[in-house]
């Protein structure tokens, strides 16, 4: 999830100084269970807590939960955390404590000087980031998250990720799964051409790097077609696609960009499949006027099965989301949001385990991970944190259908699976760079 990489890199640099203006931890305490803490750790109860004799850990979570681009997936994916850490502290919590990530809970509109303002105003009270939407946001507090130690689950899959030991992401990048939607569709598909319709920055540059990478290994034509955010915007990426006339497209938008150029694309004769990277996709777009074309014509991408497959872990979430107060269809955000918390949830056990909740004790549990159980919903070897990034990175990621019928409107086509391209590829630094 990205918008231009010029500007994210602008506001960065021009809010370190806001992120600067640091309080300095506090003295590790340390709580009648015998762990040591310093920040966003209690001895006192959460404020909901099913056990009023635990302890509390504060995670924020900073979301697109209003007007941004991905508010359609911040909000799911922001539920779908409550839903989670609600099921953990109802099973006994981590050790001595529950864990809360609802009171620190912040808006970023997908703008990344309001995510470096809400981060500064939550980061004394919470350990870590149970959420920071989006690659630019992101990157715009991405140092101060290094100088203090603090762990954030990004609410993205760019490669960069893969890179910095603060970031405790899961499932593959929009990079490999862009390379293996290339190599699905040569297996499949036989196209002698490709375009990549992208936004420009970290997330459509990053899918467009493994999309031209899965060409070069395959012989194919590429063609790149950037195109920015907003549906009014999409008129001349059609004409592109028109001119060039590819035998397939790898599509990294947002939801109602797709609906846009898949749609219209097709009103002007257009053919060729499209394989859309994660974000793309929202089943929304099966009630548009899009939606015969969609049918006919796309694919998603994506690092792990949607919502409604049958893993231990996909159960547990339809079950955990039934049962809450809020009322939503499906959505491939709560996917998100559930599978991006079983990394941290194992970083934290593994921390009290230790006898150190610091956010010092939290990063060096993050990086002796080898394995975390995801309930089946991705491999163990997924959560493996220790190692350099070529060794340990994720490559597999799933190809599904539309399919009406299904909760989120696409169904597994081919599961778990990592391409030729990706397999060679030498991981040395973030694909778009």
């Amino acid at each position: 999830m990205s918008v231009h990489r010029g500007i994210a890199v602008a506001v960065v640099a021009a809010l370190v100084l806001v992120a600067g203006c640091r309080n300095e931890a506090p003295e590790a305490q340390q709580g009648t269970s015998g762990v040591k803490f310093d920040v966003g750790v209690t001895t006192e109860p959460c404020p909901s807590a099913v056990d009023s004799a635990k302890g509390c850990i504060y995670l924020g979570s900073i979301s697109d939960l209003t007007e941004g681009p991905f508010k359609a997936l911040g909000v799911p994916i922001t539920e779908s955390q409550k839903a989670f850490w609600k099921r953990v502290n109802e099973a006994g919590g981590i050790g001595a404590f529950e864990v809360d990530v609802s009171k620190y809970t912040k808006d970023n509109k997908y703008n990344p000087q309001i995510h470096n303002e809400v981060y500064a105003e939550i980061k004394p009270d919470v350990l870590g980031l149970a959420q920071t939407l989006g690659s630019p946001t992101t990157a715009a507090i991405l140092g101060d998250l290094k100088s203090t130690g603090m762990i954030g689950v990004p609410a993205s899959w760019t490669s960069a990720w893969a890179f910095e030991d603060v970031i405790l992401e899961s499932g593959t990048n929009y990079c490999f799964e862009s390379m293996n939607s290339v190599d699905f569709a040569v297996e499949t598909l036989k196209p002698k051409s490709v375009a990549a319709v992208h936004f420009p920055g970290d997330y459509g540059d990053d899918a467009a790097a493994g999309t031209k990478l899965a060409a070069e290994a395959n012989g194919l034509k590429f063609t790149d077609i950037p195109t920015a955010p907003g549906q009014e915007n999409q008129g001349a990426a059609i004409q592109k696609l028109l001119q060039a006339k590819p035998d397939l497209v790898i599509l990294t938008t947002g939801p109602t960009e797709a609906a846009t150029i898949v749609g219209g694309a097709a009103q002007n004769g257009f053919k060729s499949p499209f394989i859309g990277t994660s974000p793309t996709w929202n089943p929304a777009l099966l009630k548009s006027p899009a939606a015969p074309a969609l049918t006919a014509l796309y694919r998603q991408s994506g690092p792990w099965a949607p919502y409604g497959a049958e893993t231990p872990g996909h159960k547990a979430l339809a079950s955990s989301i039934d049962q809450a107060t809020f009322k939503a269809a499906p959505n491939d955000g709560y996917t998100a949001g559930w599978v991006w918390s079983y990394p941290l949830k194992a970083a934290l056990q593994k921390a009290v385990d230790s006898k150190d909740l610091t956010r010092a004790g939290l990063l060096n549990a993050v990086k002796s991970l080898e394995t975390v159980d995801y309930e089946g919903m991705l491999p163990a070897e997924a959560g493996r944190f220790s190692g350099e990034p070529n060794d340990r990175v994720f490559r597999a990621s799933i190809i599904s259908k539309v399919d009406p019928s299904a909760p989120t409107g696409v169904k597994v086509e081919k599961d778990f699976f990592t391409g030729k391209t990706a397999k060679a590829h030498d991981f040395s630094k973030p694909c778009y760079q």
